[in-house]
């Protein structure tokens, strides 16, 4: 049966094939440390207690009824609020939109700015950006972002592509990575979109950023998260900001997320999500509006929450290192934010105890996975080369008790190639 050339093209999910097979394993009663799943488990990261305890009074006041197409009123000046005490962006009510999440206003951006043919500027690895592009018949301009950029696209690798592009997807912090803009990386990056569009004619469309900073509040240490926006504040006229409490709160499924940009982008990205209806439940927007609010509970709960991230982060860090220490192939980053860490397990060309060769990063997944019970994310599941030795290990569902059990097994692993 012959269907839409849209469904026909549509690229098939690594990381669902790589989720199916673990769930495969566990069900047939394997022990596997899964650390590949980009959400929480909630009997070990629950949601704030004042946001559940909210959420459960607004369906029994039943908020039930369909929220305004924008987001309540309510909610829209408690983001405002919220936003403007913690980043310091000033953002009017007609300026925010709000949405069942981040998804929905990701593509809401790709749509109400991308035309069939126009130039889409991403790197790999990152989430989702190559399915958006499709999904607008954009021109893919891929870059592939290097280890020693902390895995963040430079302004100098974009310059060659710049001419004709509508679009720059951004992500800071970055999903899969973990990894963070530094200042003066994204001051270059606004430079270069300020000039081209003072460059560009009246009639000819503008270059915009989306700019995916749905881990901002997730940072550690020493690490600060910067905006195009409060760097050069030019960049308001062509920046959209895609937020959400999914990840700051723990709370990827209750989904209420927000877009912040100029009203005239966030007007047609509105109509668009009305004939989509990807609203956020109404009782949910209830309570989220209450929580911003509470901002004492707020900071208890990311103290809390982010130490206890950290803490996970850090000591399987730490355990990459000593394996890199005793001559072992691997490699990891100090954590920098969110909830992923990444690492490298370069295994081609090693030889199994059964005398097989790996000669794909895929052979090496699958060795991993089968030898260490380690399940990771390449990145190649991200838009990557195939040939990269990189993955994303997110500690959502780490038990702190599995960390130095999953060391010793991929150790043990690790020791038997040759």
């Amino acid at each position: 049966m012959k269907l839409s050339h849209l469904s026909e093209t549509l690229i098939g999910s690594e990381i669902v094939k790589l989720g199916g097979e673990i769930r495969e394993k566990i069900r047939q009663g394997e022990r596997i440390y899964n650390f590949t799943v980009g959400d929480f488990d909630p009997s070990i990261f629950p949601i704030p207690k004042e946001l559940e305890n909210a959420i459960v009074e607004a369906y029994r006041k039943h908020f039930t009824n369909y929220p305004a197409a924008e987001g309540n009123l309510d909610l829209r000046e408690a983001i405002h609020s919220f936003v403007k005490a913690e980043e310091k962006l000033d953002y009017g009510t007609s300026e925010i939109l709000v949405a069942s999440g981040g998804r929905p206003l990701i593509y809401a951006t790709y749509r109400a700015i991308c035309d069939k043919g126009d130039k889409v500027i991403y790197a790999v690895p990152s989430w989702n950006n190559n399915h958006y592009t499709h999904f607008v018949d954009g021109e893919h301009v891929i870059i592939e972002a290097k280890a020693e950029n902390n895995f963040m696209p430079t302004a100098e690798e974009m310059k060659p592509h710049i001419k004709g592009a509508t679009l720059i997807a951004l992500c800071s912090p970055q999903n899969p990575t973990g990894t963070t803009y530094r200042k003066k990386q994204l001051e270059d990056i606004c430079d270069l979109v300020l000039e081209e569009n003072s460059r560009r004619g009246e009639s000819e469309k503008k270059l915009f950023v989306m700019y995916d900073q749905m881990y901002w509040h997730l940072t550690f240490g020493q690490t600060e998260h910067y905006n195009p926006v409060s760097l050069r504040p030019a960049m308001r006229d062509y920046t959209i900001f895609i937020d959400a409490i999914s990840k700051v709160f723990a709370a990827t499924g209750v989904r209420v997320g927000w877009g912040m940009g100029p009203a005239t982008v966030i007007s047609k990205m509105k109509a668009i999500l009305t004939h989509i209806g990807a609203w956020a439940p109404m009782a949910e927007q209830k309570a989220v509006a209450y929580f911003l609010n509470q901002r004492e509970e707020i900071k208890k709960f990311l103290d809390h929450f982010k130490s206890e991230l950290e803490e996970r982060l850090t000591r399987i860090y730490k355990g990459f290192v000593s394996l890199k220490q005793m001559g072992l192939p691997v490699e990891a980053f100090a954590p920098e934010a969110a909830i992923y860490l990444p690492i490298k397990i370069d295994l081609i060309g090693k030889k199994t105890a059964e005398g097989k060769i790996l000669e794909t990063q895929s052979e090496v997944t699958d060795y991993i996975l089968n030898e260490a019970k380690l399940a990771i994310v390449p990145f190649y599941a991200f838009g990557s080369s195939r040939s990269s030795a990189w993955y994303r290990l997110s500690v959502g569902t780490c038990k702190k008790e599995q960390i130095e059990e999953m060391i010793q097994k991929l150790k043990e692993a690790l020791s038997k190639l040759s």
